[in-house]
């Protein structure tokens, strides 16, 4: 049976419905075809839609905000970025009537990155992020990976197909890329996707002059995804100096291309380099970037393990926005080059540690950063993990395991 993108059930519904229950407005912010506008309509169909992808609709809203909300008891408003200014609108009619569930908005843009928005929602307004497809909700299957790793409770039998995990990461999550199994017909999405983003999204949020640099940017960024950010290096090869080239990065942080993976750090380490890295939030998209195909990662592997590592770090970014439980993301590296992938940190400062191993098999030694972490972070530290392209889950002593990717489904 063809595989369509309404067939997926999102993780985030159940977060979704419990905010409709208590918030008078609720936020769904993500990156464009992520699946924000299916989600709000499944979830609430009964109530009036209105899109501001719709010039009519867009030209209205932005000539009277406070009569275009004023007309709407409760509605869904979608991509909301492109008219900020209803959010004071919105503000004002909330106040008026605070009842729960009335403005279920999206936005293709974090608008708390925007200036124009401000805190003119703050205390009315709940905020959930969906990324593209999960691992888990590709398999429907209840995602388990954060409750195993915090209570070291992996099973002895994973799941008994065998994860395809070139083919996996080469796709990525987008539903429209998962519609397309022939490589170039995706690559042909992707293409036209940053096209849109870049000639209409960007102009949407700022006033930069030079668009033309930001399909070139992002190619650079995508031949430095994982690794530590050098602005002035990444900004010399595009003619632009270190300010601008952290400015044009923002704006591709704020429509959900990319992300900025920071150093974890405490009052008790003080030889952290604190140089961010640059991800990219989907690896379809990476790989697309980069022209990678099967054939091309079967013939030349060396470039596979940062593409993978992003894909890694986007399950886990999907994976702690399911959760109510606050979780943040970092990667540890010191001035002796000593270097782990991803560091979960829970709100409680407890510690999750977690490697990325492209191979089969699994030494000792590839546990030597994890065991310096559990030294530094002491009390807070819960377990290290080494995922790799395995199909059992192994103890390497205490509170060390190797993890199959598959178990991120």
């Amino acid at each position: 049976m063809k595989t369509t993108k309404n067939d997926f059930s999102r993780k985030l519904k159940a977060r979704l419905e419990i905010a409709m229950q208590d918030t008078p407005v609720v936020l769904i912010n993500g990156p464009r075809q992520s699946g924000k506008t299916t989600l709000v309509k499944q979830y609430s169909p009964s109530l009036s839609y209105y899109t501001l992808d719709d010039d009519n609709t867009l030209n209205a809203a932005k000539q009277d905000p406070i009569g275009f909300i004023n007309s709407i008891d409760k509605a869904i408003i979608d991509e909301i970025q492109r008219a900020p200014e209803l959010l004071r609108a919105i503000k004002f009619s909330v106040d008026q009537n605070r009842q729960p569930g009335r403005f279920l908005l999206t936005g293709s843009a974090n608008l708390l990155a925007l200036p124009q928005v401000g805190d003119s929602l703050a205390g009315r307004m709940e905020i959930l992020t969906l990324l593209p497809l999960s691992l888990t909700e590709m398999s429907h299957r209840e995602n388990l990976f954060l409750s195993h790793a915090k209570n070291q409770s992996w099973p002895q039998q994973i799941p008994s197909e065998q994860l395809e995990i070139i083919s996996r990461v080469l796709t990525g999550g987008y539903p429209e890329m998962l519609l397309r199994s022939d490589p170039a017909r995706r690559s042909a999405w992707a293409g036209s996707y940053i096209k849109a983003i870049v000639e209409r999204d960007i102009k949407d949020i700022s006033s930069i002059e030079k668009l033309v640099e930001m399909p070139r940017l992002l190619e650079v960024l995508a031949q430095q995804s994982g690794k530590l950010t050098n602005f002035t290096q990444i900004g010399g090869q595009l003619n632009l100096d270190s300010k601008t080239t952290q400015k044009y990065i923002g704006l591709l942080e704020t429509l959900f291309l990319v992300h900025r993976l920071k150093p974890w750090h405490s009052n008790a380490l003080n030889r952290i380099i604190k140089t961010p890295k640059i991800h990219f939030l989907d690896s379809g998209l990476l790989a697309s970037l980069n022209r990678m195909t099967i054939e091309s990662v079967e013939w030349n592997k060396s470039d596979f393990g940062a593409l993978l590592e992003t894909w890694v770090y986007g399950e886990l970014l999907k994976t702690i926005s399911f959760t109510e439980e606050p979780w943040n993301i970092y990667y540890y590296r010191d001035k002796d080059k000593m270097e782990i992938d991803f560091i979960l940190e829970s709100h409680a400062h407890k510690i999750i540690g977690i490697e990325v191993k492209a191979s089969h098999t699994i030494f000792n030694q590839d546990f030597h950063g994890l065991r310096k972490l559990a030294g530094l972070t002491g009390k807070n530290w819960i377990s290290g993990i080494v995922l790799y392209n395995g199909d059992k889950c192994l103890a390497f002593g205490d509170n060390l395991w190797a993890i199959p990717f598959s178990m991120l489904d």
